[in-house]
């Protein structure tokens, strides 16, 4: 008599409702690509209008991937994958462990490939063939007395049945990073002047502050332009500071971040303030200084008991690159002007004074700032996933028999095979075997 499933268990369990699911979330996911996220409320307004705007609103479309909706669908689908892996698994699993020298000897005869060899030779030493055969082809052969013969059974990739729950494991183990990362990470920006640091930084949508826990210096900020005048490359040379102590010191470009206890700083904007950057250093003593300064404002310092500033500004040949005319004097009275391009460095020389003097436009480098602490999780359900889809697309469980029988005009040799994927790859273990095998049989006739 058998037992009713319970409905409820059957509907999760079902096929039907996993391919539903992923079609919703493939429908919503094409969605949420068309439709950009996270946007101000009065963008899609703008751009789809005030109706629409509102429905979206209602569905959390602006926010799609954390709507109640999508946790929704990918939950379900999560406990379908768990609860057909439960109901799936056990059966799979005793085929894995199977003791296959128990095989019916009847079924055996069914089972294609399958071959029947009658031989003058002994048992005993036709038995020894089927061994010898099967071990030179690489079969790891058990054998048992059966009925009055020997049945010789061996095996590969027993364990290949589990692919598809591996794959089904990984997928359960990206949602579960996936909501590490939702509850516990956040996404945030900052603005940072040259030689000043940040402790902060401020979420992406609320602009809620977001203590780091450590500092973020950034020592310089570098921009490159292309012989048209377009923006080349954005350089931040960044330090970690924590404890009052440098720890991490990186130079960031797009798409090469700076990251630091699961915190990931990406190169992102700039801005140019009306400023610039000055540095004097005594070349003698190695004292320096280094002033945020204006033009047409005298400039002193006191150290080296120097005045200087920025008197005059013209283009040069290359767009957007300006040159400074400087006046700059030291204990020695003597003042002389002279030029220098923006981000260069010159030696000025007062009698037995020598001086290093820079001079460059004043940025704030603006970073993005993402941690996640549940993306290596997602990094680890993916790697199953690869595992999983090429065990069970590539690999598959072959079985290979051998009965051999004492009958009246000789030995019988019943040779068979099965598979659960792959029947060609069988065949062609199957056609080896038996070809060694009947040079052995022959050898000893």
């Amino acid at each position: 008599m058998s037992i009713k499933k319970n409905s409820i268990w059957s509907f999760f369990a079902s096929v039907k409702l996993a391919l539903f699911v992923l079609f919703c979330l493939a429908i919503a996911s094409i969605i949420g690509t068309i439709i950009p996220q996270n946007s101000p409320p009065e963008f899609y307004v703008r751009e789809f209008g005030a109706n629409t705007a509102k429905f979206f609103q209602i569905l959390d479309i602006p926010d799609m991937y954390n709507s109640w909706w999508f946790i929704t669908l990918l939950s379900m689908l999560a406990l379908n994958l768990t609860i057909c892996t439960i109901e799936r698994l056990p059966n799979v699993w005793r085929l894995v462990v199977l003791d296959n020298l128990t095989t019916d000897i009847d079924r055996l005869n069914k089972m294609r490939p399958g071959r029947e060899i009658i031989t003058p030779l002994s048992m005993e030493k036709t038995a020894a063939s089927a061994r010898a055969s099967l071990a030179e082809n690489g079969w790891k052969t058990k054998e048992k007395v059966r009925d009055d013969g020997i049945l010789f059974f061996a095996q590969r990739g027993a364990w290949t049945r589990l692919g598809v729950y591996v794959v089904h494991t990984s997928i359960l183990v990206i949602f579960a990073g996936a909501m590490i990362g939702s509850h516990f990470g956040y996404k945030g920006s900052v603005m940072i002047p040259e030689t000043r640091s940040v402790d902060t930084i401020y979420s992406f949508g609320s602009e809620e502050p977001i203590k780091l826990g450590f500092e973020v210096l950034c020592k310089r900020f570098t921009l490159s332009h292309y012989p048209n005048g377009a923006p080349k490359e954005f350089r931040s040379d960044l330090a970690i500071i924590e404890n009052g102590k440098e720890v991490l010191e990186k130079s960031i470009v797009v798409n090469d971040p700076l990251s630091y206890k699961g915190h990931t700083f990406y190169q992102s904007s700039y801005q140019s303030y009306e400023k610039l950057l000055a540095s004097v250093t005594d070349t003698q003593t190695g004292k320096g200084e280094s002033f945020l300064i204006q033009p047409g404002r005298e400039i002193k310092w006191q150290g080296g008991d120097v005045s200087f500033g920025v008197i005059n500004r013209e283009k040069t040949k290359t767009p957007y690159l300006y040159q400074y005319k400087i006046w700059f004097k030291d204990a020695s009275g003597i003042a002389e002007p002279f030029w220098i391009k923006d981000g260069d460095s010159t030696i000025i020389k007062h009698g037995d004074k020598e001086y290093t003097f820079a001079l460059k436009e004043f940025y704030a480098t603006g970073l993005q700032v993402t941690k996640d602490p549940g993306v290596w999780y997602v990094y680890l359900g993916c790697i199953l996933m690869l595992l999983g889809l090429g065990v069970a697309f590539f690999l598959s469980h072959r079985r290979i028999w051998v009965y051999i029988k004492k009958q009246d005009n000789g030995t019988s040799v019943l040779l068979c095979g099965n598979t659960n994927k792959n029947k060609p790859a069988l065949e062609r273990n199957f056609s080896a075997v038996s070809r060694s095998l009947d040079e052995k049989i022959n050898s000893h006739s």
